[in-house]
């Protein structure tokens, strides 16, 4: 939907689905950032004043619905409606606290934790209430991206707690058989 280091035209509101920020480093590798879930927006850049572009890219899953706004009539509109400025504010606020509660954890928790942390996030926000948990659509490699850490590292804890009925592991799938189960696996 948004590629990183385009210019900023469109603000986007996700009506249904999800989808996610990523960066491509220097040397061509994609890095997972947060997560974006129906009734959030992306493309805040969109409202500054002077002209930008996207600091990250965003791609969505199948069947997302969204809404886009052209940066003039979004601009036009956010200086009719100061509640909308006030609400990107809000949103920017809350990817400022998960910077902060990444970077803690990157300097201060282990990556069983960190990874015990990525599921339990996702679940609660994108996570879909199924028959038997909590069901992700996600795969070792981009937990690992999204956890910082080796994709050695992902897959061996997923098996753990597979072995434990903690989750259940499919192809690109996840069920969280009992969130309470993950956060104790996280803290061992």
């Amino acid at each position: 939907m948004v590629h990183q280091e385009d210019p900023a035209d469109r603000l986007f509101f996700l009506i249904k689905g999800s989808g996610r920020y990523f960066i491509h480093t220097h040397e061509g590798r994609k890095l997972l950032l947060i997560w974006v879930a129906a009734g959030e927006i992306f493309g805040g850049s969109t409202l500054l004043e002077e002209p930008s572009s996207y600091l990250c890219g965003v791609e969505v899953t199948r069947g997302t619905r969204i809404l886009v706004w052209e940066r003039d009539k979004i601009r036009d509109l956010s200086a009719r409606y100061p509640k909308l400025l006030d609400n990107a504010l809000s949103i920017a606020t809350d990817y400022l606290a998960w910077y902060v509660a990444t970077h803690v954890a990157l300097t201060c928790h282990s990556a069983r934790q960190r990874v015990a942390q990525v599921l339990l996030n996702l679940a609660k926000g994108i996570g879909e209430k199924v028959e038997g948990g909590i069901r992700l659509s996600i795969t070792n490699e981009e937990l690992a991206s999204a956890s910082n850490v080796t994709l050695f590292t992902a897959s061996r804890l997923m098996a753990e707690w597979q072995r434990r009925g903690i989750i259940v592991k499919g192809r690109g799938k996840v069920l969280i058989s009992g969130l309470q189960g993950l956060e104790s696996a996280g803290e061992e």
